[in-house]
């Protein structure tokens, strides 16, 4: 769902004090610390995967809010697709995300304005070893569910079992980490980690969605229900109406009213999310003012499908807006596990057949910019940079030695004349095939036993098609076939995860921070176990040793060292044919809606968003 694209932060928090005793657990919360016992931890007010959070205790404000904005009105958001349940923390069924970012709340909160920073919200304070080994949070005495009752220890060790035994599978992978769980007393919880558990892992718990114990079924949780969740949110599902739409309206007694997460975030009065079948009804929805929010990512729709009156009028405002969070890669992806693409030289020339220069130009409107990374547009891509001497001293350590190109940061992807027949560039490719075992007869590229170079680009849409018959045409010049076969969702997922597949696109997005998701992509572990996204089959030590670099690191300096190292790793097998990213985040918005105006760095969170008086021009913040 487009809508997850609107906020990276899991900023579903907040708090609502009342009176003096709100005022004096916030004083607590956020002012001096009382002193600690002799050999106790340190209790925090936030934790970062590195280094420190960038938010000192005792913070009023965050930094890409409006601190002061109008509060009321209603947000309307458009969604594709529907809906048959309001539980979105189990496999079964399709929910809306509205219940973990407006009514549920975690011990953590995730800034969307730094890389990975979590501070205090259900839990106002956190203890943990420096080897991270475990972690204790000391839940806040004023944190109520909205039916009253406090949060309490008991119920986050329900969450946390409840989403281990028959969540998702992120979540039963990830809290299956946890070796114990400590109930020291009804505002303290204490997760001591088992193998497998990394500097992430306290991180992840953090993250959980709490909800009542006394309110959840344990027997009926894996199950779909439109009976909501009851969280401690600063909304309550109002309306719903399966399949269709769902309403959500602000508390009145929320309890992080007064907590300095919360200022500036939830100022609307509604939110409602409506569905639509197709995208085309989606657009056509918001131009006739029926919905106030669209992220928009097709480039042939931002370049002409907005020349209407609405936009002329300036009824509807279009926005571009530039975030600091790595772009992912999207590419056609090798499975190196087919005969066919076991050489790398083999893949490293068919790379050199796809014209970006001539797509962009002329499928694209030229807004698309060319991927060279696992995380372009960020400092943790290699891209354009030459190995520091911490990335030097860990590919010693793998025994890796690179080729010079990418050693030096001078790599890319090869840049064509954009005339769609670029011969330079095939007569590079075909020397590569030749080095391989190929040479051209009759017509086709062909091994010295004879057989063609052939393969299937497998797609599920017709923007894939298109993409990937282009790419064909090109590849035909050299005399390789690629047949591009267009197949229904079920088939392809079906046999994506068996990797029963020569070519697929793919796009692999990331956050702010990549971390143990890399070794899903790229590990070899990975390359071998069904249903993992490891794609092109990439099975190498020195990955894998950048990976557990990566997540070993305690400091942004080593990190961004390992990060760049799997970077260059990567695009040096050649395991992909690098595509294209959006460099910017393109927002349309309906007159009157109010956004602040310095966005938060790796996200777009409609949380910060306000609705000013109906008819009034749109503003933003000072």
């Amino acid at each position: 769902m487009w809508i997850r694209g609107l906020s990276i932060a899991w900023t579903r928090a907040a708090i609502t004090a009342r009176g003096l005793t709100a005022a004096l657990t916030l004083a607590v919360a956020f002012g001096v610390v009382p002193m600690q016992e002799a050999g106790a931890q340190e209790r925090l007010h936030g934790i970062a995967m590195h280094g420190q959070p960038a938010l000192p205790r005792g913070f009023t404000v965050l930094p890409f809010v409006n601190p002061d904005p109008p509060r009321g009105g209603r947000l309307v958001v458009g969604q594709p697709g529907t809906f048959d349940s309001l539980n979105p923390l189990v496999v079964r069924g399709v929910a809306p995300d509205a219940l973990t970012r407006f009514v549920l709340q975690s011990l953590l909160w995730r800034s969307p304005d730094e890389p990975f920073s979590a501070y205090g919200l259900l839990a106002r304070e956190v203890e943990m070893p420096e080897d991270r080994s475990q972690v204790t949070f000391h839940l806040d005495p004023a944190a109520r569910f909205s039916d009253g009752k406090p949060v309490t220890s008991e119920d986050v060790q329900f969450s946390f079992e409840m989403l281990k035994t028959h969540g998702k599978p992120f979540h039963r992978n990830s809290l299956g980490r946890v070796a114990k769980v400590e109930l020291p007393d009804a505002l303290t919880v204490r997760f001591v980690f088992g193998p497998g558990a990394d500097r992430e892992t306290p991180l992840i718990i953090g993250a959980i969605p709490i909800f009542a114990k006394h309110a959840t079924n344990a027997a009926t949780f894996p199950e779909t229900t439109f009976t909501p969740f009851v969280g401690s949110g600063p909304y309550l599902i109002s309306d719903v109406r399966p399949g269709e739409s769902i309403t959500l309206t602000r508390r009145k007694d929320f309890w992080a009213e007064a907590h300095p997460i919360m200022r500036g975030q939830h100022n609307l009065e509604t939110i409602r999310y409506d569905y639509f079948r197709d995208s085309n009804s989606l657009f056509e929805a918001f131009k006739a003012g029926l919905s106030d929010l669209r992220i928009e990512t097709d480039p042939t729709r931002w370049a002409t499908g907005y020349d209407v009156p609405a936009v002329r009028e300036g009824r509807i405002l279009r926005r571009s807006i530039k975030l600091s969070t790595p772009k992912g890669l999207s590419a056609f992806v090798f499975n190196t596990r087919r005969p066919n693409f076991a050489d790398a030289r083999v893949r490293e020339a068919l790379s050199l057949m796809f014209d970006f220069e001539w797509a962009n130009r002329n499928l694209f409107f030229g807004v698309y910019k060319r991927s060279d990374s696992l995380f372009a547009d960020s400092d943790l891509s290699a891209s354009g940079r030459p190995a520091d001497a911490r990335e030097q001293a860990l590919l010693q350590r793998l025994g890796v030695a690179l080729p010079p190109t990418l050693l030096d940061g001078s790599w890319a992807p090869a840049a064509s004349d954009g005339s769609g027949r670029d011969r330079e560039l095939a007569r590079r490719a075909v020397e590569l095939l030749a080095a391989a075992g190929y040479a051209l007869d009759d017509g086709a590229m062909r091994r010295r036993d004879g057989e063609a170079l052939a393969f299937e680009i497998t797609v599920s849409s017709r923007p894939q098609e298109r993409l990937a018959l282009n790419y064909a045409k090109s590849l035909q010049r050299i005399g390789v076939t690629a047949r591009v076969r267009l197949i229904d969702d079920v088939q392809y997922w079906r046999r994506l995860a068996a990797y029963d597949v020569d070519m697929v696109q793919w796009s692999w997005p990331v956050s702010a921070s990549p971390g143990t998701e890399q070794a899903n992509r790229w590990g070899s572990a990975a390359a071998g176990r069904q249903g993992s996204l490891n794609y092109s089959g990439a099975s190498s030590p020195a990955i894998d040793g950048a990976i557990q670099a990566m997540l070993s690191a305690r400091e942004r300096e080593d990190y961004v060292a390992a990060s760049r190292v799997l970077d260059r790793l990567v695009m040096a097998g050649h395991y992909v044919v690098p595509l294209f990213y959006l460099p910017e985040t393109w927002v349309a918005h309906q007159r009157g809606i109010g956004m602040p105006a310095r966005p938060a760095r790796y996200g777009f969170p409609i949380e910060t968003l306000w609705r000013d008086a109906e008819g009034s021009p749109p503003r933003l913040s000072n």
